[in-house]
């Protein structure tokens, strides 16, 4: 299972991530993890929430343009080298990364990444071929 990212577009302007942040407060949306990128007039913000469709519709109903896609959550080791090794593992199979981020919290002593592919399906069996743990939507919301 992949996990569902919302991505939300935004006016590089004081007040609107502040907006977003409040929408997601009142419908009691969590935000697990997040990232932002910008430009000078507009970012992207990519987060992970504990009620996808929920965040989808309130953002919606609020009139802030949002969309979804499937990310690839990994686990590798908290060490030194280990996402090296993970992303040599996608270079290997011509695999492009189009982003990715770290997970806010630690898995014991595994670190969580999230990449986003154009082929998911691909990286995923790759991943698994080589012996990562792929972590799902529901390993992820019980963090």
């Amino acid at each position: 299972m992949n996990v569902t990212q919302l991505s939300v577009f935004i006016e590089n302007k004081p007040g609107h991530l502040q907006n977003v942040l409040k929408i997601l407060g009142e419908k009691n949306i969590n935000i697990v993890t997040l990232t932002i990128a910008e430009t000078s007039d507009f970012g992207i913000l990519r987060m992970i929430v504990n009620d996808p469709e929920g965040g989808v519709r309130a953002l919606r109903e609020s009139h802030v343009t949002c969309s979804t896609n499937d990310v690839l959550a990994v686990e590798i080791d908290d060490k030194p080298g280990s996402l090296y090794k993970a992303i040599d593992t996608f270079a290997r199979r011509k695999l492009n990364i189009e982003y990715m981020y770290a997970f806010t919290e630690k898995r014991g002593d595994k670190a969580v990444m999230i990449f986003r592919f154009d082929d998911i399906d691909a990286a995923k069996k790759a991943m698994t071929e080589e012996g990562y743990s792929i972590v799902s939507k529901i390993d992820i919301m019980g963090a």
